[in-house]
């Protein structure tokens, strides 16, 4: 895959980047060469290569996922205007 002068243009324009057209011809080489990089990742035989998300093992810190209903009803609704029994008092609006 390349990248030609229009195709830059119109990645700016929907970016809504401003490119002068010095810079356009500019990354055009640079675009093409980082996908050239790319390409060649492709070509590494990952054939039985474990995922990892970080360069030395560790375990993942996990804190136990508890469900609880927070007891703050009273915090919450403590500078409401107007409640009754933790729920807030709105006028009514449908008729």
């Amino acid at each position: 895959m390349s990248v030609d002068f229009a195709t830059v243009k119109r990645v700016a324009r929907l970016a809504r980047i401003a490119v002068s057209e010095e810079d356009a011809n500019r990354m055009v080489g640079e675009l093409n060469g980082i996908l050239g990089f790319v390409e060649q990742l492709s070509e590494v035989d990952v054939e039985g290569v474990e995922a990892m998300t970080s360069v030395t093992p560790m375990e993942m810190k996990k804190r136990k996922d508890d469900v609880t209903d927070g007891n703050k009803a009273a915090d919450i609704v403590s500078n409401a205007p107007v409640t009754d029994q933790n729920f807030f008092l709105v006028p009514k609006v449908v008729e």
